[in-house]
């Protein structure tokens, strides 16, 4: 009986570790990191809607104005969109406020290589750069600030809800926008599946928008997403038959 009982336990504390493991090989539950911090967008954050995410309105999404734009060396191509970060602001007494916050990934922050990456450029490579959505950046800093040394580090995404999957396109083009997700937050690999197919590896299009060829109209619709720590969640005949394009279906969480 105890040696059973320390059996289980050994193997619960390797599961731990593999998952610890897995959560930081992918940049998620890891330990703080230096970079800037900037802001757009205005005062009601009304610039920072659409975006490179595909999110398009941040306020009905869920994601408000605890959003940021990422710079080349973060976003990852559009993989890390929907990632969550917490940071503060670091060494600079005469502009840091002393609050932490937590934004999502929700935009691209482009290069300016016609600019000095310390004079301009904030979002060259390979800088690794916030600009936060103006209200964010005021919880941590001064607005005359204008830029902030930050810290920051990659933290689980808490979302209210379930995850949303918003399929439009065509017969012959789906493209589904894959939005509120939790746990990790960045979604790298989708597989969808009609109730007369089986189940389809789907290509992303751009940002979180995730396409498949396949004819799937009047076919109950299932979805296997997994996120950057390897996680996976099934949503078995989440969409039913009579779906349309332009709905959102709200699935499990992780």
């Amino acid at each position: 009986m105890a040696s059973t009982v320390q059996y289980r336990i050994k193997l619960l504390n390797l599961c731990v570790l593999v998952s610890c493991f897995v959560h930081q090989v992918n940049g998620y539950g890891g330990g703080w990191q230096s970079a800037h911090a900037t802001f757009y967008g205005g005062s009601d954050a009304a610039g920072t809607m659409g975006g490179a995410c595909g999110y398009g309105n941040l306020y009905s999404q869920g994601y408000g104005t605890s959003t940021a734009a990422l710079s080349t060396a973060l976003f990852n191509n559009g993989l890390s969109c929907g990632a969550c970060y917490q940071m503060k602001c670091n060494a600079d007494p005469k502009w840091c406020r002393s609050s932490t916050i937590t934004v999502t990934a929700t935009n691209f922050c482009p290069p300016n290589y016609a600019l000095a990456s310390d004079n301009g450029g904030w979002c060259n490579p390979p800088r690794r750069h916030f600009d936060l959505a103006q209200p964010a950046f005021l919880k941590i800093a001064e607005y005359r600030a204008g830029i902030v040394p930050v810290v920051f580090r990659r933290v689980a995404c808490a979302k209210k809800g379930g995850m949303r999957f918003t399929i439009n396109g065509h017969s012959y083009f789906n493209l589904v926008l894959i939005t509120n997700v939790g746990g990790a937050g960045d979604v790298h690999t989708v597989s969808i599946k009609g109730s007369r197919t089986g189940w389809k590896p789907m290509t992303r299009n751009w940002g979180q928008n995730w396409q498949s060829n396949s004819f799937l109209d009047g076919q109950s619709l299932s979805f296997r997403v997994i996120a950057s720590d390897g996680r996976t969640l099934t949503a078995n005949n989440m969409v039913p038959h009579g779906w349309q394009f332009g709905q959102t279906f709200e699935g499990p969480q992780f």
